[in-house]
């Protein structure tokens, strides 16, 4: 290849000296690269300061291995580097133009030279490629050496050294100086000879003190600190004398470091040249302080309240309450008369600041005593609060009584006072069914509203004259707690007695909003409608916490996701306040509607709520059921599919013991260990069947017949309900009913130890799981609506996230599954969401048949037209669109988020130009 004259590419310098450089830099790279790596790796351990904690011989002989790897290196590297040359730099850029510029410039005219024709097209030709030429631009070097090194160690070396660039010190390299081969000191470097550093305790906060830069002869440090000491130099020379520490530290391996805890005040010498001594004053840790900054107030309904004070001279760490029972202010008489069986005290935690400092603050205590036995009775409280050293510190005990509920009907006061003498000792079962029995002799008096509380009380009358004084502890406290229970019922009454309550309270705002009452008489009738509908809310409340704790042992039926299709307490609350907003105002046509939505709202709820569970639950309802059990199914897998993919990182661990291996819903998410047994609160894979296979409603146990007041029919339509669940939805051959989907009769697929056996497994469960759902969608309700429809395509979702786990589950890809399954369960999350609001719909369009299909004429002359249309006229328009907020406020938020969103420049033209309309339009 001829070399060109400079005037042929004198405007290709810049391209063809950028491109030079990069071959430079590409060569030497691949040439050079091993010996870097060396040098990078051996330079972090010296400025980390790794040969001051091996031997000398090992630092010497890393050292000649370090050497010698280096200079093997600088020699291949040597005999494989080319020097780049300006031939190769313009072979290179001319390989990326089209048709070879550069080398069309360097060519000379061979034929025709001496004809003018073929000299002026030759001429044309060069000035085109000159043309083209010009074009050129730099050629980017191909650096890369992922082929020679596929481990990344350069990588490694590099991070390396750039970790000990940050953490480590340039000083410490000096250390090598002061090493020989043969053991002998080394020339000392000037500066100090030995270096110390005094690390207080994590807890205080306190930083590192380096002794070789203390002033004075003495300074303080918190008892606990430790003493770090490195010599350097000869061993012998330097010594150390000490009074600070305990002497009972076993005699270090190396002399040329100490290490020791301060104990006690004293003093710290390093005897020999350039030694120091000093006079250490410990600081103890002090013992913490609270104490009560007021008086212990019970809330009527036996909520504790007691605020308090804690200090320390760090921080805190944990504070409790010990509460044991003051015998000698007690009134011993009656039940009380005989010793108590437990008079241990017992002790429950003090709230602690989360983002406040510990060191000095003020909390509030607040417990519910109301359902402890020592209730309404003398008590000693002493706070106790301990800190990281174990100090513990206490208040002066202070005498109160108990918080206890405040019981005004005199039955369920008798039934209370019982109990907290069943729970004192329960020798005094004889005496409580002679007491109970004679305050109930004549139950037609006014004692109990309803039959079934009088029933209630016989039956339990009946246990403790059974079982008697000897009675076992768990005999006790379900006895204890169904006496709770009937006090509860005689005191607020039902949740029945609540509703008509709070619709009393709401037809007389009504009728006052209608006649024009005085102002004093509407807002007495909003006082009254506000504590009614409290009451009715904490009535609700309780009656669900008690189907709760009456349905532990089955899975959850909805009552867990309320929240879908029930408005929660600050709702209605705020509900309430506009209302009494708008009557301030004046505006009571506004306040009379705003009233009547309100009570729509309350009676959909009353009605999505299924009225309690009474008579056969709804077929959406049980549609329901059926989605939070596959949610839930998913879950578990999901978590096991986590588990699994713990393990491929910690092979080391016991298999099924890594951390974090129980689920979010304890239980639920456990699995099984991978041995095959089942895990602690798992239910043996029985659990499903056995609770909806058995014709069991909520709240009745297993094996019992009909509580009193049972409807006829239960029984029939929970087994039909667990046939369907424990039989129909993805149950595979050879699956006993109720277990999950995946779970033979022994361990679960895929236990047979190895990794793709495993993920094996896990996809059969999950293609077991997807045909449940697949089952489930065929037999959705609420089809027609906008919002069934909204489920359905959020569960054809779901169902394509787990035919995607299960594909990555078979290809052991589980970091891929468990994103899948975490898709699947978000669109499982919203199917139901949308599911209950269909479920919400139809129950508004018909009252009388909560969660069934619509029928024709059920809507009457108000409802909805054949074709769907509100036969109200503008009542469709402007109803319930609100829920109770100002309609002025609600528009200028829109507003305000329509003129957000257009001064986002990242959104789409056509959106930002459809908002920009809305805008001119309002």
């Amino acid at each position: 290849m001829a070399t060109p004259r400079n005037t042929d590419l004198g405007k290709l310098r810049l391209p063809i000296a950028l491109t030079w450089a990069g071959l430079w830099a590409e060569r030497i790279s691949h040439a050079f690269w091993p010996l870097w790596a060396v040098l990078f790796a051996t330079a972090a351990g010296l400025i980390l300061g790794l040969q001051d904690h091996i031997a000398t011989e090992t630092v010497w002989a890393l050292g000649a291995l370090a050497l010698l790897a280096a200079g093997v290196f600088l020699i291949r590297g040597a005999l494989r580097f080319r020097v780049p040359r300006r031939a190769e730099v313009l072979a290179r850029i001319d390989a990326t133009l089209p048709g070879r510029p550069i080398q069309a410039i360097m060519d000379a005219q061979a034929i025709g030279a001496n004809d003018p024709a073929s000299r002026a097209v030759w001429a044309a030709h060069q000035a085109r490629m000159r043309a083209r030429a010009e074009q050129a631009q730099p050629v980017k070097p191909h650096l890369s050496v992922a082929r020679r090194d596929p481990f990344g160690l350069r990588y490694m070396a590099l991070l390396a050294f750039l970790v000990a660039l940050l953490f480590g010190s340039l000083q410490r390299v000096e250390s090598v100086a002061d090493m020989s081969p043969l053991g002998q000191a080394a020339q000392a470097a000037p500066g100090p000879s030995w270096e110390g550093w005094v690390e207080p305790p994590l807890y205080t906060g306190l930083p590192v003190l380096y002794l070789a830069d203390m002033q004075g002869e003495g300074f303080e440090a918190p008892a606990g600190s430790r003493i770090s000491l490195r010599f350097y130099g000869e061993e012998g020379a330097l010594d150390l004398a000490e009074t600070v520490s305990d002497g009972t530290a076993p005699p270090p391996d190396n002399p040329q470091m100490r290490d020791l805890t301060i104990t006690r005040s004293g003093t710290l010498e390093i005897e020999g040249e350039g030694g120091r001594a000093w006079d250490i004053t410990m600081l103890p840790d002090a013992v913490p302080e609270i104490e009560a900054t007021g008086p212990a107030e019970a809330s009527a309904v036996g909520a504790l309240t007691m605020p308090f004070s804690a200090r320390d001279d760090y921080e805190v760490l944990s504070g409790q309450a010990r509460i044991e029972i003051d015998l000698d202010r007690l009134d011993r008489r009656y039940g009380l008369a005989l010793d108590p069986e437990v008079t241990a005290p017992f002790t429950v935690p003090l709230p602690m600041p989360i983002a406040r400092s510990r060191q000095d603050f003020e909390e509030v205590l607040i417990e519910d005593f109301s359902e402890h036995a020592w209730a309404n009775l003398p008590v000693r409280i002493t706070l106790l609060a301990s800190d990281a050293a174990q100090n513990e510190g206490q208040s002066q005990p202070h005498e109160t009584l108990l918080a206890a509920r405040h019981f005004f009907d005199p039955m369920a006061a008798a039934v209370i006072e019982m109990r907290r003498d069943l729970l004192w000792n329960r020798a005094n079962a004889r005496r409580i069914t002679q007491v109970l029995r004679a305050v109930s002799y004549k139950p037609s008096e006014g004692l109990f509203d309803r039959e079934t509380d009088y029933l209630r009380l016989r039956v339990i009358l009946r246990r403790i004259e059974t079982h008697g004084p000897d009675m076992n502890d768990e005999t006790r406290d379900e006895i204890a707690q169904a006496l709770w229970n009937l006090a509860l019922k005689l005191e607020d009454g039902t949740l029945a007695d609540a509703l008509a309550r709070m619709r009393q309270a709401q037809e007389k705002l009504n009728e006052a909003l209608k006649n024009g009452a005085s102002e004093a008489e509407i807002a007495r009738l909003m006082d009254e409608l506000r504590d009614a509908t409290r009451d009715y809310m904490d009535q609700r409340a309780r009656e669900f916490a008690q189907q709760n704790r009456n349905n532990t042992d089955q899975p959850d039926s909805g009552q867990g996701d309320q929240d879908l299709t029930m408005m929660n307490d600050g709702d209605i609350q705020r509900m309430l306040d506009h209302i009494q907003e708008l009557m301030e105002q004046g505006r009571m046509a506004e306040a009379q509607q705003a009233l009547q939505e309100f009570q729509q709202m309350m009676e959909n709820m009353r009605m999505v709520e299924g009225q309690g569970g009474e008579g056969q639950r709804s077929p959406g309802q049980q549609a329901l059921d059926g989605l939070a059990d596959t949610l839930r199914d998913q879950q578990g897998l999901s978590d096991q599919a986590f588990r699994d993919l713990q393990e491929q990182f910690n092979p080391n661990a016991q298999r099924g013991e890594n951390q974090g291996n129980q689920g979010r819903n304890g239980g639920m998410g456990q699995g099984q260990n991978h041995d095959g047994t089942p895990q602690p609160g798992q239910g043996q894979g029985q659990q499903q069947g056995q609770q909806q296979g058995q014709g069991q409603q909520p709240g009745q146990q297993q094996g019992q017949g009909q509580q009193p007041g049972q409807q006829q029919g239960q029984g029939e339509g929970g087994q039909q309900q667990g046939q369907q669940q424990g039989q129909g939805q993805g149950q595979q051959p050879g699956q006993q009913p109720g277990q999950q989907p995946g779970q033979g009769q022994g361990a679960r697929p895929g236990q047979s130890g190895q990794p793709q056996d495993l993920a094996q497994g896990l996809a059969e469960r999950q293609r077991a799981l997807r045909q449940q759902l697949e089952a489930q969608k065929r037999g959705l309700p609420g089809a027609g609506s906008a919002a069934g429809d909204e489920a359905r395509d959020a569960l054809d979702r779901a169902g394509r996230a787990m035919d995607g786990a299960e594909q990555a589950l078979r290809q052991d890809d589980l970091a891929e599954a468990i994103d899948r399954q975490a898709q699947a369960m978000e669109a499982l999350r919203e199917g139901m969401r949308n599911l209950g609001e269909a479920l919400a719909q139809e129950g508004r369009r018909q009252p009388g048949q909560q969660g069934s299909a619509p029928q024709p004429g059920a809507n009457g002359s108000q409802g909805s037209d054949p074709l769907g249309r509100d036969r109200a006229g503008l009542k469709g328009t402007q109803d319930n669109l609100l829920q109770g907020e100002d309609v002025y406020r609600r528009a200028r938020e829109l507003l305000d988020e329509i003129r957000r969103r257009t001064g986002e420049q990242e959104r789409p033209e056509k959106e930002r130009s459809y908002l920009e309309r809305l805008l001119d339009r309002f």
